[in-house]
């Protein structure tokens, strides 16, 4: 019997866990802070811009990092009952705060670069520019197209009546392992922001 097995078992075993998938109470601060990032591009103001993109960046950069190399770690340790009580308490908020952070980041971040020119070929940092817009489109696919839909997913499964311990568990460690590939990519693009802030 192998170890997903006695997962599954033990999952089938726990009582329905009752938690909301979206939770609703989050919707005003997501969008409050939507509504203040439009207004910021309307306005187009640096300073604005500025706030909008780094307070997003730095969110997300610092989400990717706790996720993958310290949280990751932690949760594959756990039984598969804790990991699961664990989850249905993280997962629902990540699915408000993810992309309402790489929204802010992107959208900003383009709105930046538009304003002060830096997507001209003629600007001395464009390489760089260009190296952040590959760096964060990648992640940016990463974690809406592989980390979100793995959430969605493992929440729907544990909403079941009997939820099945296989795919839980597999959704959980793609969920893990592409939150540490993108915590990577962090770093790489921590320098490359560095480099253009001086």
């Amino acid at each position: 019997m192998t170890a997903d097995t006695v997962g599954a078992e033990k999952i089938e075993a726990l009582p329905q866990t009752t938690f909301q998938i979206i939770p609703v109470k989050g919707l005003p601060f997501v969008a409050v802070w939507l509504v203040g990032l439009v207004v910021a591009i309307a306005a187009n103001k640096l300073w604005a811009l500025d706030f909008f993109h780094v307070v997003g960046g730095a969110g997300w950069t610092v989400i990717d990092l706790f996720l993958g190399f310290i949280l990751g770690p932690i949760m594959g340790r756990l039984s598969l009952s804790s990991r699961i009580d664990f989850v249905t308490k993280l997962m629902p908020k990540m699915i408000l705060l993810v992309p309402t952070l790489v929204i802010s980041t992107l959208v900003a971040g383009l709105q930046l670069a538009r304003r002060e020119h830096y997507l001209l070929s003629s600007y001395s940092y464009h390489g760089w520019v260009v190296a952040s817009i590959i760096v964060v489109g990648v992640m940016t696919i990463i974690a809406i197209g592989l980390l979100e839909p793995a959430n969605l997913a493992v929440l729907f499964e544990l909403k079941k009546p009997k939820p099945n311990g296989e795919i839980v568990a597999k959704l959980m460690r793609r969920f893990i392992y592409t939150a540490a590939i993108t915590g990577a990519m962090q770093v790489a693009t921590l320098v490359i922001m560095t480099r253009l802030a001086t």
